[in-house]
Protein backbone atom coordinates (compact mmCIF):
# COMPACT_ATOMS: atom_id res chain seq x y z
CA UNK A 1 0.00 0.00 0.00
CA UNK A 2 1.21 3.48 -0.86
CA UNK A 3 0.57 6.53 1.30
CA UNK A 4 -0.20 9.42 -1.05
CA UNK A 5 1.05 12.25 1.17
CA UNK A 6 2.58 12.05 4.67
CA UNK A 7 3.77 14.98 6.79
CA UNK A 8 5.57 15.30 10.15
CA UNK A 9 6.18 18.73 11.74
CA UNK A 10 8.70 20.01 14.29
CA UNK A 11 8.41 23.16 16.39
CA UNK A 12 11.66 25.13 16.60
CA UNK A 13 12.22 26.74 20.03
CA UNK A 14 13.52 30.30 20.46
CA UNK A 15 17.27 30.78 20.12
CA UNK A 16 17.66 27.81 17.76
CA UNK A 17 18.41 28.17 14.04
CA UNK A 18 17.95 25.32 11.57
CA UNK A 19 19.56 25.40 8.13
CA UNK A 20 18.69 22.65 5.64
CA UNK A 21 20.38 22.42 2.25
CA UNK A 22 20.09 19.31 0.05
CA UNK A 23 19.01 17.21 3.07
CA UNK A 24 22.04 18.25 5.15
CA UNK A 25 20.66 19.55 8.44
CA UNK A 26 22.61 22.04 10.56
CA UNK A 27 21.19 23.09 13.93
CA UNK A 28 22.68 26.03 15.82
CA UNK A 29 21.82 26.92 19.42
CA UNK A 30 23.19 28.33 22.67
CA UNK A 31 25.39 25.26 23.36
CA UNK A 32 26.92 25.03 19.89
CA UNK A 33 26.36 23.67 16.40
CA UNK A 34 25.42 20.14 15.24
CA UNK A 35 25.29 18.70 11.72
CA UNK A 36 23.53 15.61 10.34
CA UNK A 37 23.61 14.25 6.79
CA UNK A 38 20.20 12.85 5.78
CA UNK A 39 20.84 12.76 2.03
CA UNK A 40 20.24 8.99 1.87
CA UNK A 41 16.52 9.47 2.73
CA UNK A 42 14.05 10.61 0.08
CA UNK A 43 12.13 13.17 2.11
CA UNK A 44 11.35 16.85 1.41
CA UNK A 45 11.81 19.67 3.90
CA UNK A 46 9.71 22.82 3.93
CA UNK A 47 8.96 25.71 6.28
CA UNK A 48 5.19 26.43 6.37
CA UNK A 49 5.52 28.83 9.36
CA UNK A 50 8.55 30.76 10.68
CA UNK A 51 9.22 28.39 13.66
CA UNK A 52 8.10 25.12 12.07
CA UNK A 53 9.85 22.61 9.85
CA UNK A 54 7.68 20.17 7.87
CA UNK A 55 9.06 16.85 6.60
CA UNK A 56 7.05 15.50 3.66
CA UNK A 57 6.91 12.30 1.66
CA UNK A 58 4.80 11.70 -1.46
CA UNK A 59 3.74 8.19 -2.55
CA UNK A 60 5.73 6.55 0.23
CA UNK A 61 5.67 2.94 1.34
CA UNK A 62 5.21 1.93 4.96
CA UNK A 63 8.99 2.01 5.53
CA UNK A 64 9.20 5.45 3.93
CA UNK A 65 6.53 6.81 6.29
CA UNK A 66 8.45 5.26 9.23
CA UNK A 67 11.59 7.09 8.05
CA UNK A 68 9.65 10.38 8.36
CA UNK A 69 9.24 9.82 12.10
CA UNK A 70 12.89 8.83 12.33
CA UNK A 71 13.98 12.08 10.65
CA UNK A 72 11.70 14.08 13.00
CA UNK A 73 13.24 12.35 16.04
CA UNK A 74 16.81 12.90 14.78
CA UNK A 75 16.19 16.64 14.27
CA UNK A 76 14.46 16.85 17.67
CA UNK A 77 17.52 15.20 19.29
CA UNK A 78 19.76 17.79 17.58
CA UNK A 79 17.57 20.61 18.93
CA UNK A 80 17.69 19.20 22.49
CA UNK A 81 21.48 18.75 22.11
CA UNK A 82 22.14 22.41 21.24
CA UNK A 83 19.76 23.71 23.96
CA UNK A 84 20.12 21.30 26.92
CA UNK A 85 22.92 18.86 26.02
CA UNK A 86 23.16 15.22 27.09
CA UNK A 87 24.66 13.71 30.24
CA UNK A 88 25.23 10.00 30.91
CA UNK A 89 26.38 8.73 34.30
CA UNK A 90 28.17 5.38 34.45
CA UNK A 91 28.91 3.35 37.60
CA UNK A 92 31.68 0.79 38.13
CA UNK A 93 30.41 -2.56 39.43
CA UNK A 94 32.91 -4.99 40.97
CA UNK A 95 32.80 -7.79 43.52
CA UNK A 96 36.46 -8.19 44.44
CA UNK A 97 38.98 -6.35 42.27
CA UNK A 98 38.39 -2.56 42.32
CA UNK A 99 38.28 -1.04 38.83
CA UNK A 100 40.60 1.95 38.28
CA UNK A 101 39.56 4.48 35.63
CA UNK A 102 41.52 7.49 34.35
CA UNK A 103 40.18 10.02 31.84
CA UNK A 104 42.62 12.29 30.01
CA UNK A 105 42.34 14.58 27.00
CA UNK A 106 44.71 13.88 24.13
CA UNK A 107 46.40 17.15 23.10
CA UNK A 108 46.96 16.10 19.46
CA UNK A 109 43.45 14.89 18.60
CA UNK A 110 41.50 16.86 21.24
CA UNK A 111 39.51 13.72 22.13
CA UNK A 112 39.18 12.21 25.60
CA UNK A 113 40.79 8.83 26.29
CA UNK A 114 39.38 6.58 29.04
CA UNK A 115 41.86 4.10 30.55
CA UNK A 116 40.47 1.13 32.51
CA UNK A 117 42.84 -0.84 34.74
CA UNK A 118 42.51 -3.89 37.03
CA UNK A 119 39.24 -5.05 35.49
CA UNK A 120 38.56 -8.47 37.12
CA UNK A 121 42.23 -8.41 38.22
CA UNK A 122 43.58 -8.41 34.65
CA UNK A 123 46.92 -6.85 33.86
CA UNK A 124 45.59 -5.62 30.50
CA UNK A 125 44.89 -1.87 30.25
CA UNK A 126 41.75 -1.12 28.23
CA UNK A 127 41.74 2.15 26.27
CA UNK A 128 38.56 3.71 24.88
CA UNK A 129 38.75 6.84 22.70
CA UNK A 130 35.63 8.98 23.04
CA UNK A 131 33.77 10.31 20.03
CA UNK A 132 34.20 13.99 19.01
CA UNK A 133 32.42 16.47 21.29
CA UNK A 134 32.19 14.08 24.28
CA UNK A 135 33.74 15.20 27.57
CA UNK A 136 34.49 12.77 30.38
CA UNK A 137 35.00 13.50 34.06
CA UNK A 138 35.30 11.30 37.12
CA UNK A 139 32.58 12.25 39.61
CA UNK A 140 33.71 13.98 42.80
CA UNK A 141 30.30 13.69 44.52
CA UNK A 142 29.82 9.93 43.98
CA UNK A 143 32.40 7.15 44.39
CA UNK A 144 33.03 4.92 41.35
CA UNK A 145 31.16 7.11 38.86
CA UNK A 146 32.04 8.42 35.41
CA UNK A 147 30.15 11.33 33.79
CA UNK A 148 29.95 11.71 29.99
CA UNK A 149 28.59 14.98 28.61
CA UNK A 150 28.14 16.37 25.12
CA UNK A 151 25.74 17.93 22.63
CA UNK A 152 25.32 14.99 20.25
CA UNK A 153 23.14 12.16 21.60
CA UNK A 154 24.67 9.72 19.13
CA UNK A 155 28.26 10.47 20.18
CA UNK A 156 27.55 10.46 23.95
CA UNK A 157 25.54 7.23 23.88
CA UNK A 158 27.99 5.47 21.54
CA UNK A 159 30.92 6.44 23.80
CA UNK A 160 29.05 5.02 26.81
CA UNK A 161 28.34 1.84 24.84
CA UNK A 162 32.04 1.52 23.89
CA UNK A 163 33.04 1.74 27.56
CA UNK A 164 30.41 -0.79 28.59
CA UNK A 165 31.32 -3.25 25.83
CA UNK A 166 35.06 -3.20 26.48
CA UNK A 167 34.33 -4.24 30.10
CA UNK A 168 32.57 -7.44 29.09
CA UNK A 169 33.13 -10.67 31.00
CA UNK A 170 34.37 -13.41 28.68
CA UNK A 171 34.55 -17.17 29.27
CA UNK A 172 32.68 -16.94 32.59
CA UNK A 173 29.08 -17.23 33.71
CA UNK A 174 27.72 -13.67 33.27
CA UNK A 175 24.94 -14.35 35.81
CA UNK A 176 27.58 -14.75 38.51
CA UNK A 177 30.24 -12.27 37.31
CA UNK A 178 28.40 -8.95 37.09
CA UNK A 179 31.55 -6.82 37.00
CA UNK A 180 31.68 -3.96 34.51
CA UNK A 181 30.91 -0.30 33.92
CA UNK A 182 27.22 0.33 33.27
CA UNK A 183 25.05 3.38 32.45
CA UNK A 184 23.18 4.26 35.65
CA UNK A 185 21.49 7.53 34.70
CA UNK A 186 20.63 9.49 31.56
CA UNK A 187 19.75 13.18 31.60
CA UNK A 188 20.52 16.65 30.34
CA UNK A 189 23.42 18.98 31.18
CA UNK A 190 21.03 21.94 31.57
CA UNK A 191 18.27 20.69 33.89
CA UNK A 192 14.66 21.89 33.63
CA UNK A 193 13.27 24.00 36.47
Amino acid sequence: MRYIHSVETIEIPEGVKIHIKSRNVTVEGPRGKLHKDLSHLSVNFSQPKPNTVAIELHHGSRKGVASLRTVRTIINNLIIGVTKGYKYKMRYVYAHFPINVNAEKDNETGLFNVEIRNFVGQKIVFNVVMHPGVEVEISKAQKDELILTGNSLENVSQSAADIQQICKIRNKDIRKFLDGIYVSEKGHVVEDN
